[in-house]
């Protein structure tokens, strides 16, 4: 019998496990009463760690113009603008640091067909992990089931990804949801303990048995300092996209904009491997970049970021803001 809706118990940073709930699957709610997740909320908190100051902390990837990963730049290439004000960047690290990544995988009935070829391109995906990353795997139809805890054994997270299997409806709210707080577990006490965070999500339609709106989960990730980078797979060539696609694909690209993630939108499965190839080649090319911000409000207004590098025709993208700290 499958599980959903695991209570998952606090993500330690220093080894990586999380505790996981044997119970079943409760019945869901009317709609207007949030799922149990939702039930526990804990305070929003800043995309910073404190040490007696609070550094505002970019995981921050720069191309050229043919969208190849610039990986030589140096502190002083950096620029870093909070709301038109130019920071000084305080922290800045290139050596590819530590990862923690949830991988989620649509597992709803739409996706039987594929999800074979999916399952290969995610196991892929895995064996690229190092073994001082992190990873989790989640599947998700019309209940969220957390297959494999963190952990940094390829075969464990290969072993959860072959237990997928298709069935019921899409609940990629909820999941992302639940991999974005389990991720917010692991924020970092100083900057020794800097791991970048990120969430890998695939999915091929529109949500449709989510308790939590978009909204809600929109403001999370925008509060986390979690990249997601989203998949969304059409149907095949010379198939007419739909409406709900169409609002999939909104919703995908917002969350991977918001975050300094990316978004694809491939049209057939046997593109899968090369997109997520794409994204560990982007996970480890990327610029860890810290500054402790100007503006010393305490508000909660939300604080948008540009940062920009002294290299011609190079582009840099990460996160678009943060909301700051309210105490």
């Amino acid at each position: 019998m499958r599980r959903g809706w695991p209570i998952v118990s606090g993500l330690c940073l220093s080894i990586g496990l999380v505790s996981l709930s044997g119970q079943d699957q409760p019945q869901a709610p009317p709609p207007a009463t949030p799922p149990p997740a939702a039930q526990q909320p804990t305070p929003p908190q800043t995309p910073a760690f404190r040490a007696g100051v609070e550094l505002v902390s970019l995981n921050v990837t720069v191309t050229d113009a043919t969208a190849h990963y610039i990986t030589d730049l140096e502190n002083a290439d950096f620029q870093v603008y909070e709301d038109g004000v130019k920071q000084d960047v305080t922290f800045f690290n290139r050596t590819n640091l530590p990862i923690a990544l949830a991988l989620l995988v649509d597992t709803s009935a739409s996706m039987e067909t594929r999800l074979p070829i999916a399952q290969e391109a995610a196991i892929g995906f895995s064996r690229k992990l190092r073994p001082q990353d992190l990873a989790e795997v989640i599947d998700f139809d019309s209940r969220v089931v957390i297959l494999q805890t963190f952990t940094n054994k390829a075969a464990e997270l290969e072993q959860a990804i072959r237990r997928t299997s298709a069935g019921g409806s899409t609940s990629m709210y909820n999941a992302i949801y639940i991999a974005l707080k389990d991720l917010k577990k692991a924020v970092a006490t100083n900057v020794d303990e800097i791991r970048r965070q990120a969430i890998v999500v695939l999915s091929d339609g529109e949500d449709t048995s989510s308790l939590l709106p978009f909204e809600e989960v929109l403001d999370l990730a925008k509060r986390s300092e979690t990249a997601i980078y989203a998949i969304g797979l059409r149907a095949g060539e010379g198939t007419s996209v739909g409406k709900g696609f169409k609002e999939a694909e909104f919703v995908l690209r917002q969350l991977s904009q918001q975050t300094g993630g990316r978004a694809f939108f491939p049209t057939q499965a046997t593109e899968l491997a090369s997109i997520y190839s794409q994204i560990s080649d982007e996970l480890s090319s990327q610029y860890t970049v810290g500054y402790t911000s100007k503006n010393a409000r305490r508000d909660g207004a939300w604080r948008r970021i540009v940062v920009r590098v002294n290299r011609p025709s190079a582009t840099a993208r990460t996160k678009q803001g943060y909301f700051a700290p309210t105490r």
